[in-house]
């Protein structure tokens, strides 16, 4: 019986590579003589780096930047390799249109394509949970890894814009790569723009925006395409997950309305997506699919006799574009069944997806008992799907 575990981290418990442990351990118990292939998935949030750095063989590089907060911190980024044959998906803009994510240095030998995720500088992880505000919170940083990918020599970037802390439509990030913004006086506004202070922007200018981001093809990998305002924008659905009150959502919910008469774009990670597209000519692809492409999960789930993935949360949003339900349409054209094992799910998960789902929490396993000892309940929920295939 052969096995592709295929699962995205569980945010702030566990990461995809100690999931898929954990799930082959429950597997190997039920059917000792399994053949396991382990495949950590993500899908433009964390572990997007660690996912597609390993595919390709690539190397990590750190960098000093800022916190969401504004305090310094060393960040990572990584450079791709690429595995000859391995070719990777590009750009998925309005048109449809894909090309190729690896640029021709690195087949070379020379990685010029870097990943770099928002998490690592911006994100809500780096917050301490009594002072999560995204009326204070700055995507300035992700704008420094990007010009530290740009002087480790990459020309070809994708960004990872899952688990961020804020909500300020991409303009901290723009004004790290020298994007001016301007006050209603002409006056420079405050470095590092969170979302609380978008309404003092009254005009922009891409002048001093640092020349190699006009030569760099940008990607933003996204796990979801809210659209930046309304019920389903980056403030409504954002905001309360990031610490905003219900007054606070409606302060950025218009303060993004403000930007918004200057940019046009998509709402997902606080609007760094419409930011990337507006200030620095980025495009959208979707993050899970170039994870997919990168560790070959299609080629190995040939002659496979299941697939189980995971997230921490199965709900509405995972059918736009989460990991495991990328993995599921992966699994289903392979004519492979998927089982999900996530964390918790709630009423509205697309539980249609995937053969069966398999919660942590359910029964006698509470929020707090699978919090505490997630690989515990990881390994009896996989064992659990693998006897129910094999009776």
């Amino acid at each position: 019986m052969k096995v592709v575990i295929a699962p995205d981290s569980f945010k702030e418990s566990l990461p995809a590579a100690d999931v898929a442990a954990a799930i082959a351990a429950g597997v190997l118990q039920a059917c000792p003589d399994a053949r396991v292939d382990l495949c950590p998935m993500a899908d433009g949030g964390e572990g997007t780096v660690a996912a597609m750095v390993a595919a390709t063989g690539g190397r990590y590089v750190t960098a000093d930047v800022f916190g969401p907060l504004g305090a310094p911190l060393r960040a990572q980024f990584g450079l791709l390799g690429r595995p000859a044959g391995a070719g990777l998906p590009g750009e998925v803009g309005l048109s449809g249109a894909v090309g190729e994510l690896a640029g021709e240095g690195a087949a070379a030998g020379g990685a010029t394509t870097a990943v770099i995720e928002m998490a690592a500088a911006s994100g809500l992880a780096l917050v301490p949970e009594g002072r999560r505000d995204p009326r204070q919170t700055t995507s300035y940083g992700t704008g420094l890894l990007l010009l530290a990918a740009l002087d480790a020599g990459a020309r070809d970037i994708v960004v990872g814009i899952g688990g961020s802390a804020t909500v300020d439509g991409g303009a901290g990030c723009a004004q790290a790569l020298g994007v001016a913004f301007t006050d209603a006086a002409g006056a420079p506004c405050v470095c590092g723009l969170a979302g609380g202070g978008l309404t003092d922007i009254a005009d922009f200018d891409l002048a001093a925006r640092d020349a190699r981001v006009a030569q760099a093809r940008i990607r933003v990998a996204c796990d979801v395409t809210n659209p930046l305002l309304g019920p389903a924008g980056a403030a409504r659905v954002y905001g309360p997950q990031k610490g905003a009150t219900p007054e606070v959502v409606e302060i950025l919910e218009a303060n993004l309305t403000h930007l918004a008469g200057l940019i046009r774009g998509a709402g997902a990670a606080g609007g760094l997506g419409a930011g990337l597209i507006a200030f620095a000519g980025a495009s959208l692809c979707r993050g899970v699919q170039l994870v997919a492409e990168a560790v070959r999960l299609r080629e190995r789930l040939v002659g496979a006799d299941l697939c189980l993935t995971g997230e921490g949360r199965l709900d509405g949003q995972t059918a736009h574009g989460k990991a495991a339900f990328g993995v599921a349409e992966v699994a289903r054209a392979a004519g492979v069944p998927c089982v999900c094992i996530p964390g918790a799910a709630a009423a509205d998960a697309p539980t249609g997806a995937f053969a069966a789902v398999h919660p942590l929490v359910a029964g006698e396993v509470t929020m707090r008992l699978a919090l505490q000892t997630p690989a515990t309940f990881l390994k009896r929920r996989a064992a659990e799907a693998v006897r129910a295939l094999v009776g």
